[in-house]
């Protein structure tokens, strides 16, 4: 199947209740947050590893939906398998270009978000994906608690002795009460050409982003859930109208006038202006 040949540009909201979206390792692992307008944050890699994680479940990591960057994975030996199955008698810099494009074809976020595969042994080369998302930010401030946890049993038996057999265990557990995050992205068609990212990448690619809470659920992250996705789809590959403009047009706004802080998707109210959509841009509301 041949690449996409027209550029999108998307709005995605979600949100968290009781839940660490994406903890901070420089702050104790508390929820990222803007220090100056104590919005939270998540970032684009804390995203993408969920859309990686939700297309290797989806697609049991078998080729062409295998997916390079996972858990525990050794980078070298992925890049192994792709000089492995080309001929031997290539000059280097004709290897490095056939196992970049072995790697695109195989590996479903190599195509999608790119990938440096530069490395000293078995060199793949670099790849600029097509896809990209930004940081996503929280509508309004919020306020991170740090919760302590009691477990009602020890690691070891010095533990134990040490505490008489009262065998208790104390934490802490950093939550958002509740938090509506938006992120932006971006489908290039020019750099889908050079990867090969499809239409039948970009279908999975939503239903990443719409399903991927599903799968992703625990105790750290509590209630999480995709809430919009809002995708403008353009006439041509380079596009009708800047992504700016685009984002613009989707609003949210607090329905909740007595001031309290917002708990719940039922406290917004998303709208988005249609009247000024620019001319050879269509949406396509998914959620």
């Amino acid at each position: 199947m041949s690449a996409i040949d027209k550029r999108y540009d998307f709005v995605f909201l979600f949100d968290v209740a009781n839940g660490n979206p994406n903890g901070d390792p420089d702050a104790g692992n508390l929820p990222r947050i803007d220090p100056e307008t104590s919005r939270g944050l998540v970032t684009d890699v804390c995203l993408k590893r969920k859309i990686r994680n939700y297309v290797e479940l989806a697609k049991d990591n078998a080729a062409p939906f295998e997916i390079y960057v996972k858990e525990k994975a050794i980078l070298t030996n992925q890049q192994k398998r792709a000089h492995e199955d080309l001929p031997e008698d290539l000059k280097d810099g004709e290897k490095t270009a056939q196992a970049k494009a072995w790697m695109c074809q195989n590996f479903f976020d190599v195509r999608t978000f790119g990938a440096v595969m530069s490395l000293k042994d078995y060199n793949c080369g670099q790849v600029r994906g097509p896809v990209q998302l930004t940081f996503a930010r929280s509508e309004d401030p919020i306020a991170p608690m740090d919760i302590s946890i009691t477990r009602m049993a020890v690691a070891t038996q010095a533990e134990a002795d040490k505490q008489h057999g009262d065998n208790r265990t104390m934490g802490r557990k950093a939550i958002v009460p509740y938090g509506l995050y938006r992120c932006h992205g971006f489908v290039s068609a020019p750099l889908a050409e050079r990867t090969g990212f499809d239409s039948d990448d970009l279908a999975l690619l939503w239903e990443a982003l719409q399903n991927m809470f599903e799968h992703d659920h625990s105790a750290a992250r509590g209630e999480m859930a995709s809430r919009g996705l809002y995708v403008f789809e353009h006439e041509n590959k380079m596009g009708n109208a800047p992504a700016h403009t685009l984002f613009s047009l989707v609003n949210i706004a607090r329905t909740n006038g007595d001031g309290a802080p917002p708990r719940s998707f039922e406290d917004y109210a998303v709208t988005v202006d249609e009247a000024n959509m620019p001319q050879g841009v269509t949406l396509h509301s998914m959620i």
